[in-house]
């Protein structure tokens, strides 16, 4: 007979691979929560914002372009996406009160909820589409009870599953940051190809030479070294950072008196809830990374008030929401550096670059083949945690392994074929165009139909002899 595969079980979460992830022994601080000397903190945190702040700067490079803001709201919005990037990842790395569940993550605008604000905005306003982003927040505040209650239904085989798309997404985006658009002019440029392999040779490189310290840095490094390539080859232009002000303050409600139509904020209503999915998938491998044991039912919502309450702020500012980013999971496993510290200093030097426009701009320079040449190294580890929390999530069971195959056919779908739902009214190509929250939902059913309503019958198929479920895979 198969071996029935366990729901969600609020008792601590552990690392997935406890031989590879050390665990403190009783009376140690874990390296979670470990301090290390300010100025190696501030070196990791470093590498963390180089490695993220393209997605906050082209979020708002591209609400410029799209929405044909003036030079001077687009500094504004720039200084307040650094800024607010900075203030989530203080949030969810130091964990105030309830806020935050204390592990290394990073906050960051852009994805589909940038998408949702740019359509709220050409079709109401920008005043309009502000108001949805506070809309949003709050009702994610009133929902969160209830979210919380499902979240049993949530096993290692949903979120695992739930993780590799992410991953493959991530990958994608990297990958973009090389190529450029298909169609647009030096699509898949030959020398943007080189850098980007460049870069993620040096990486292994560094990473294969070099030891303590200088190893953990090896994507800083790579970043480095790719960029002074790139200065090189004649691809940098520096010209751009050494223009404009030199501090600058985020203006708040830069587009007006917000306007609060529930109606137009439907959209980005309904993607808060997939948002919630995807927060718990990104709490579970964030705490599968560190090693750190994970109490879903409390540290999952101190996620998604973090993210509420930066997104309530960031649309004070005209951003769109703000949401946990898997980006920097990927630099916690390729590096070994776990503590959160990290990530808050990474905060600290985002607050500061909030303020100092040039520095942005400067990091702005940076050719965007090189940064996707790092990111999709960082990117492709988080498909593979997701791998391993597949790993023990008895695939072995047959009705498991039809539940993770069904949900990536269609979570990958909207990823791997863009525009695949183009004929589909706009309502609901607002969810099924989100290839992780279609992924997370088909599991969810599929779990819940397969484990959860009335008793399975035996499968010979499934008949294989499986290991005891460890506490992770009762999760």
């Amino acid at each position: 007979m198969s071996s029935p595969v366990h729901p969600v079980d609020p008792t601590p979460v552990p690392s997935a691979d406890p031989s590879s992830v050390p665990s403190a022994g009783p009376g140690a601080v874990h390296p979670v929560d470990e301090s290390r000397p300010l100025g190696r903190i501030l070196l990791f945190g470093i590498q963390h914002v180089l490695v993220m702040a393209a997605t906050p700067i082209s979020a708002v490079f591209l609400m410029s372009a799209t929405l044909r803001l003036s030079p001077v709201i687009t500094v504004d919005l720039l200084s307040a996406a650094l800024l607010l990037s900075g203030i989530g990842s203080l949030v969810q790395s130091l964990g105030p009160w309830k806020f935050g569940p204390r592990l290394p993550f990073v906050m960051l605008p852009g994805g589909a909820p940038l998408i949702l604000f740019l359509s709220i905005a050409q079709a109401h306003g920008l005043r309009t589409a502000t108001g949805a982003v506070l809309l949003t927040s709050a009702f994610t505040f009133l929902v969160l009870p209830l979210f919380a209650r499902l979240l049993r239904f949530f096993p290692p085989l949903v979120i695992g599953t739930m993780i590799v798309i992410v991953g493959v997404n991530l990958v994608k985006v990297g990958a973009l940051l090389v190529t450029g658009q298909p169609g647009t002019p030096g699509f898949a440029d030959p020398v943007r190809l080189g850098l980007a392999f460049a870069t993620i040779g040096l990486i292994v490189v560094f990473t294969r030479l070099l030891r303590g310290v200088l190893r953990q840095l090896a994507v800083l490094l790579g970043l480095a070294a790719g960029t002074a390539l790139a200065l090189a080859l004649g691809q940098v232009h520096p010209g751009s950072a050494l223009s404009g002000q030199l501090v600058g303050v985020p203006r708040p409600l830069p587009f007006g008196t917000p306007v609060f139509d529930l109606l137009a904020a439907l959209p980005l209503m309904l993607y808060s809830l997939a948002s919630m999915a995807e927060a718990t998938g990104q709490t579970v491998i964030n705490a599968e990374a560190v090693g750190k044991d994970l109490d879903v039912r409390t540290d999952v919502p101190c996620t998604v008030r973090g993210d509420a309450l930066t997104s309530l702020l960031g649309g004070c500012f005209g951003l769109p929401l703000m949401v946990t980013s898997g980006e920097n999971i990927g630099i916690v496993r390729v590096t070994g550096v776990r503590s959160r510290y990290v990530t808050a200093a990474a905060g600290l030097v985002l607050v500061v670059l909030g303020f100092v426009p040039p520095v942005a701009r400067a990091i702005s320079v940076m050719p965007s083949a090189v940064v996707g040449g790092a990111a999709m190294v960082v990117f492709a580890v988080i498909a593979v945690l997701g791998a391993q929390m597949l790993g023990r999530a008895r695939l072995e069971d047959h009705t498991a392994t039809v539940t993770c195959a069904v949900a990536l056919a269609l979570g990958l779908l909207p990823i791997l074929v863009p525009g695949v739902y183009a004929g589909f009214p706009s309502d609901v190509r607002i969810v099924l165009e989100s290839g992780v929250a279609v992924g997370a939902l088909v599991a969810a059913v599929l779990n819940v139909v397969f484990h959860h309503l009335g008793r399975r019958t035996a499968d010979p198929a499934a008949a294989v002899p499986a290991e005891a479920p460890s506490p992770a895979a009762r999760a």
